[in-house]
């Protein structure tokens, strides 16, 4: 009898579900094969809400299966957002947010610090660009979705997280943060000597694109002729405020392309009819998306040579899409080509002229002391400077 009447109760279920799927697809067109996986998916739905040992939450399930879908895609730039991380994302590129102060990658299915802003709190406990989070508040980071970390690292302000990290030559060690609010200044930069200037990026956020303009003019009246432009530990961040930066920078023309599945383009262009200085730019393994945007504009089109090492091989875009419920989807939605039409997604950009840097990176305040050996700044300063002497850009005659 119990058997008859939880088969019953599966017919039912399965009955129901195919009624409402098959309205659903009349409704919106849609073909066998889709009409067959949304059978699947709605009976799976019905047999565990009315047979589970439990009773369950039906929005813990659509949440589930919407995770699910975004996490066989294999991309950890895409993830689904449940409100709490939907909430924490929108304020993830204003100026001012609560957090530890560091920027993070991902990369061989690991997590790492790509960049430590100077004066918080993540700078404070000692944490370096390279080092690998292992866990969050002792939850491993394979147990997280790799576009989540962030996220669960910020809170609110005054509270604690606890990072495990590793750092090659160390024994792993357990950081607790106290979280304070983070106001970002994303551009930095100062004079060298009577004509050389210095500009540093440390991420792209929504106001960068005006320091930037703001600082080239001050130290053009400073009497500039030239300038280092600093992306090194630079992860990325808002696509049209690098396009901001390089409108002012990169000679007339394309910048990037951003270009979907379906062959629709999108083309970000300069009308820069002359630049006005000659630019070197330092780049490392730790420079990222918008960063290698910039970068990638400036080397083909000759605007700039760019010094250090190889950056990290991010070239893909990612769009953030409110959902019904106060949730979202972070999706990969295309991919972009500088101008000569290279992608470096998974190569990053080449620098030039390779340098590679044996200590940590200096804080922006260094810059320009004794403190420090920084030889990839040095061979900057020098390429600089005979471009200066010479009045163009040390390119040979292969380019």
């Amino acid at each position: 009898m119990k058997k008859r009447i939880i088969l019953g109760i599966i017919v039912i279920a399965l009955i129901s579900s195919i009624g409402t799927i098959v309205g659903l697809c009349v409704a919106l067109s849609f073909d066998s094969k889709t009409a067959g996986n949304l059978t699947r998916l709605i009976g799976a739905m019905r047999f565990i809400e009315s047979q589970y040992v439990q009773e369950v939450d039906e929005d813990k399930l659509i949440d589930g299966a919407i995770s699910g879908m975004v996490r066989s895609l294999g991309d950890p730039h895409s993830i689904y957002l449940e409100p709490k991380l939907y909430s924490q994302l929108k304020a993830e590129t204003s100026s001012s947010f609560g957090g530890i102060g560091v920027y993070m990658g991902f990369k061989d299915n690991r997590v790492y610090v790509l960049g430590v802003i100077p004066e918080s709190p993540g700078e404070k406990v000692g944490l370096l660009p390279g080092d690998s989070i292992l866990a969050v508040d002792s939850v491993p980071i394979e147990e997280i979705e790799p576009g989540e970390v962030a996220l669960k690292i910020r809170g609110e302000v005054g509270t604690e997280v606890k990072l495990l990290i590793h750092r090659e030559g160390e024994e792993d060690k357990t950081y607790s943060i106290t979280r304070d609010i983070i106001k970002v200044q994303t551009v930095v930069g100062k004079m060298l000597d009577e004509r050389e200037g210095y500009i540093r990026i440390s991420n792209f956020s929504e106001n960068t694109g005006k320091e930037f303009k703001s600082k080239l003019n001050e130290l053009e009246q400073q009497g500039m002729k030239g300038f280092i432009l600093d992306l090194r530990q630079n992860p990325g961040g808002v696509i049209t405020s690098c396009v901001e930066v390089a409108q002012e920078i990169v000679p007339a023309g394309t910048i990037v392309s951003v270009i979907r599945r379906d062959g629709e383009k999108e083309v970000y262009t300069s009308n820069l009819q002359q630049v006005k200085f000659p630019i070197v730019v330092l780049i490392d393994q730790n420079s990222a998306s918008a960063s290698e945007l910039l970068s990638g504009a400036l080397q083909d089109t000759k605007a700039a040579l760019i010094v250090g090492q190889k950056s990290y091989g991010k070239g893909s875009v990612q769009t953030v899409i409110p959902m019904f419920q106060d949730d979202g989807l972070k999706l990969t939605i295309a991919k972009y080509y500088t101008p000569l039409g290279r992608n470096i997604d998974g190569t990053g950009i080449a620098p030039d002229v390779e340098v590679e840097l044996e200590t940590p990176l200096p804080n922006s305040r260094e810059i320009g002391t004794n403190n420090f050996e920084d030889a990839q700044l040095q061979t900057a300063e020098e390429l600089l400077a005979k471009q200066l002497d010479s009045g163009k850009i040390l390119f040979d005659d292969n380019g």
